[in-house]
């Protein structure tokens, strides 16, 4: 599943060096920051991404991402989209499924169908869930 959210980013200097703060305003909390522009950017992803898994975990729904023109950064800052891939997320950082047990009703020929093609009709529920999903939480 593929979602795309804007951030802010803004250059901060501290003692310890320059780096960049990212915000991202759509998931209260999200913060993050990298000590170069592609480490900020990295790690926006890395926390967006682990912020949604979250919440889908605890059953939560997540918000739908704002557009960009509609974020406005403080002075100094600057917004930008943040691509999260959750499917490669959760392949690197471990895999938690749910398990639920349909209790449906399909018509006679749609179970001869799927029988006859070896179809897993779960798959088939599955995949046409993250549709849906998609398709809701896209910009």
């Amino acid at each position: 599943m593929k979602l795309s959210y804007p951030a802010i980013f803004y250059k901060c200097d501290s003692d310890e060096g320059e780096g960049y703060t990212v915000d991202v305003p759509d998931l209260l909390g999200c913060v993050t920051e990298g000590d170069t522009l592609e480490e900020a950017i990295f790690m926006g992803i890395d926390a967006a991404s682990g912020w949604i898994l979250g919440e889908l975990r605890a059953g939560r729904p997540i918000p739908t991402p704002s557009h960009l023109e509609t974020i406005i950064p403080d002075e100094g800052g600057f917004a930008s989209i943040l691509p999260l891939d959750l499917d490669e997320y959760e392949k690197k950082f471990g895999q938690q499924r749910i398990k639920r047990n349909l209790d449906i009703e399909i018509p006679a020929y749609l179970a001869t169908f799927a029988e006859s093609r070896h179809l897993d009709i779960s798959k088939i529920a599955q995949d046409a869930l993250s549709h849906l999903f998609q398709r809701q939480f896209s910009l």
